[in-house]
């Protein structure tokens, strides 16, 4: 009881467990790895020098930085106005959305890639469609290229540009919109003064998600790019495989980290709200300045000024006529992006029940010869079970060491919970490459590497990250007065905190051990550096089939994993729904 009031005095060291894994598996051999990179104790450039020597690096690393850059525009195109029409619509339909968001964001992403295989293959969907109506006599060639990458990056990142935006526009107050339409500002007019610039921390902050994110990738382009579509990624891991020469490998990593930081710092510290450039004064253009034509630009700009009040006032309550056919464009637009988002894993659920020889679409026949394959092959399940193990190892790890992480924050003070924040979340926002590097580098230190231990380690300091997002969101919501209600009838601070403070942040506690699983299972490129090739799951399975060979069996193991996310969701909403009946209840006796 003393040493929990203890810490109950001192939050800041409940953060220690997890600054502890941090620090060990990751901080102290990523220094290590850039101090290799500069030649300490020499303190060189060498090693930069002569990555940017060199056509082919410079190639690479433009290449990354354009494909990175292409594919956020591509995702914020698309995924500013599906957020918009998921947030304007009814709260039942904008569930139903939402939820078919998260479904493909929680569905393995080498399921996904393995998707589009199936689709752009010379055999697959498109292609034999084209060739049974006659439209086609030799296969096109829609895969091994920059297109199918573009498809691949932006089909698996397309809802962590979503989610960001819905989030931030469902903080907006609406009233602000209708206080614009009454003073006479066109539905346009009013989006861009109003709404847009309100949205933008969520633009910044989607953005941000998939730049970094797509600066890592690297199992996408591999299986759906050629040659010359590899990017850094790629090109370190061809590295780490071949010489392993740990200077050119630190240089390497270091220059994609510097690319990532960089943009996190240019858009990450422009925290000038909307408020803020609306009371920045406004700048006068040198028309103005002159006078004979600012004269003119005030008189023509007046002149209209009676009959924009006049059809102001026709059409103050008038519906508009364009309102059903936006609402048509709408529709049909989100129903395509979620077509885009589905389709894929729909084709590869139907196939993964053909009776055939060979995967077919639509299928001769149906059969479960494929899911009896799975289950029957030790290969496959063994891996299967291996993922399973050590995803129950790092959920039952990230989560105790991440709520207790993210309770001490809550009760820090705001610079200190910033800093330790900012510090815990730092695996989860650069690039998994160079997470992978210096989480090898760790593990070798302590003779981890090729072990289920290693690999717990190494998927748990991005675990942990993300159970303090989702933690540190149910407590900031948490109503801390109910604590000293619970302590003024004599209960004590364990005791409070388990009848009182653990049921109300247990949902947010259950979500964050879903996403550490989820995060785990799919986890493949830190895991391709630890494993030392003893150690197979699932992820390194599959990645082997579609490198090697293209077992149909993939096809029923994709679609168990795209099944996974649902249970998971349903999990979610059981203990929502759980909380929720607990809420209407009065406050146990605590006193007792």
């Amino acid at each position: 009881m003393k040493t929990f009031q203890k810490f109950g005095q001192m939050p800041i060291v409940l953060t220690v467990p997890a600054l502890a894994i941090l620090l060990v598996v990751f901080g102290i051999p990523i220094l290590l790895l850039f101090l290799t990179s500069i030649n300490a104790p020499d303190f060189s450039a060498k090693n930069y020098y002569m990555f940017f020597g060199q056509p082919a690096n410079v190639r690479v690393l433009f290449q990354t930085i354009e494909v990175s850059v292409v594919a956020t525009l591509i995702c914020l195109i698309v995924g500013y106005p599906t957020a918009y029409l998921i947030v304007t619509a009814s709260k039942s339909v904008r569930t139903t959305l939402i939820v078919l968001v998260l479904v493909p964001y929680l569905t393995s992403g080498l399921a996904r890639t393995y998707a589009w295989i199936v689709i752009l293959g010379d055999r697959g969907v498109i292609n034999n469609l084209l060739l049974q109506l006659g439209l086609i006599h030799s296969p096109l060639q829609l895969i091994y290229n920059t297109t199918a990458v573009y498809l691949g990056m932006v089909h698996i990142m397309l809802p962590v540009m979503i989610l960001p935006l819905v989030s931030a526009m469902m903080g907006i107050d609406r009233s602000l919109m209708a206080a614009a339409r009454s003073m006479g500002a066109r539905p346009l007019t009013a989006f861009w003064r109003v709404f847009f610039p309100l949205s933008l921390p969520g633009v910044r902050s989607g953005s941000l998600l998939v730049f970094v994110f797509c600066l890592g990738f690297y199992v996408t382009p591999a299986a759906l790019g050629g040659l010359g579509d590899a990017m850094l990624s790629n090109f370190i891991a061809g590295q780490v495989s071949s010489s392993f020469n740990i200077s050119r490998i630190a240089t390497s990593a270091f220059i994609l980290l510097a690319v990532a930081v960089a943009v996190l710092s240019m858009l990450g510290l422009n925290l000038m709200g909307a408020q803020a450039r609306a009371a920045a004064p406004a700048r006068r253009s040198w028309v103005v300045r002159l006078p004979i034509l600012g004269r003119l630009k005030r008189y023509f700009g007046e002149f209209p000024n009676p009959y924009r009040a006049k059809l102001w006032t026709t059409q103050l309550y008038q519906v508009g006529d364009d309102s059903r056919l936006s609402n048509v464009f709408g529709t049909v637009f989100v129903l395509l992006v979620m077509v885009y988002l589905h389709f894929p894993g729909l084709i590869v659920i139907v196939m993964s029940f053909s009776a055939g020889t060979f995967l077919e679409f639509p299928p001769t026949g149906l059969s479960l010869q494929w899911y009896r394959s799975f289950f029957a092959d030790p290969s496959w399940n063994g891996a299967a079970w291996t993922s399973v193990q050590i995803g129950v190892a790092v959920t039952i790890l990230s989560t105790i060491v991440g709520t207790l992480a993210a309770y001490g924050l809550n009760r820090t003070q705001p610079r200190v919970r910033g800093f330790l924040t900012m510090a815990i979340l730092t695996p989860v926002t650069i690039p998994v490459i160079v997470v992978g590097i210096a989480t090898y580098l760790g593990l070798v230190n302590l003779g981890l590497i090729g072990s289920k231990t290693g690999i717990v380690l190494a998927h748990s300091i991005g675990a942990i990250g993300i159970v303090v997002v989702i933690v540190s969101a149910t407590l900031a919501n948490f109503d801390r007065r109910l604590e000293k209600a619970a302590k003024s009838m004599r209960a004590g601070p364990l005791r409070t905190f388990m009848r009182v403070t653990l049921p109300l942040i247990r949902p947010g506690i259950v979500g964050g051990a879903v996403f550490a699983f989820l995060q785990s299972f799919d986890e493949f490129v830190v895991t391709s550096l630890v494993s030392g090739y003893s150690i197979r799951t699932l992820p390194l399975k599959m990645y082997e089939n579609l490198r090697n060979q293209i077992d149909p069996t993939i096809a029923a193991v994709s679609s168990l994993l795209m099944l996974v996310p649902v249970l998971w969701l349903i999990v979610l909403y059981l203990t929502w729904w759980r909380s929720r009946q607990r809420d209407h209840h009065p406050l146990p006796e605590l006193a007792a």
